[in-house]
């Protein structure tokens, strides 16, 4: 098992890691709209979905992955009303591929946040 951490990502904000790899797989934590140094993206639920499949990009690349490794996703939104917005961002994110996913609609994400994603990933390496 190895602990895969970056800069180029939003740090954990509680006692977790960014992403584990383990058994041939990546599985990140879910991520939500930080920036690197912190900040939280202003905006709505585009520019957070734009900036968590950024953070997913940099925590897949730091364990020599890209999206395009991607097995199945979660999404989590906080108004299932975003789900179109969402789904076409994550679309031009993902090209052709097509990993498994299942979208949720759940009371609360933390900082307020309107999407967080996880993946599940191939390790190449």
């Amino acid at each position: 098992m190895q602990i895969i951490s970056t800069p180029d990502a939003a740090q954990a904000i509680g006692p977790y890691s960014q992403a584990i790899k383990a058994g041939g797989f990546i599985f990140t934590s879910g991520q939500i709209a930080l920036k690197p140094d912190g900040e939280f993206v202003a905006g709505g639920v585009e520019a957070q979905t734009r900036q968590v499949l950024q953070n997913l990009a940099a925590i897949l690349k730091e364990a020599g992955a890209t999206l395009q490794d991607a097995v199945k996703t979660t999404i989590f939104l906080a108004d299932m009303g975003d789900f179109a917005a969402v789904n076409e961002i994550y679309a031009a994110a993902f090209g052709e591929h097509k990993p498994a996913r299942s979208t949720v609609q759940v009371a609360k994400l933390p900082k307020g946040a309107l999407v967080e994603i996880e993946v599940i990933a191939l390790a190449r390496a």
